[in-house]
């Protein structure tokens, strides 16, 4: 580990130098605490922004089984007419 946690001048990595004295619980527990600094982060869309992701879900899941639709229409009559009835 000490070769990936040093860089290209020589120098030890400091995003690795708090992690090399830790023991397991020690690193899950920072693991948590960056995950809920992370988690702060987030931004929750407004309610405009909710219904437009919807539509815009709608509309691709309506486009799919269109295309669905079609190949398989396509793919039966082509079969039915190689294979007749």
């Amino acid at each position: 580990m000490s070769e990936s946690a040093v860089t290209d001048s020589g120098e030890k990595d400091p995003r690795h130098e708090s992690r090399e004295g830790r023991n397991i619980f020690g690193r899950i527990a920072l693991f948590v605490r960056q995950v809920i600094s992370e988690l702060r982060r987030v931004v929750t869309p407004s309610r405009e922004e909710w219904i437009q992701y919807i539509w815009i879900v709608l509309a691709f899941v309506a486009v799919m089984m269109l295309l669905v639709f079609v190949l398989d229409f396509g793919f039966s009559w082509l079969s039915s007419n190689v294979f007749g009835d």
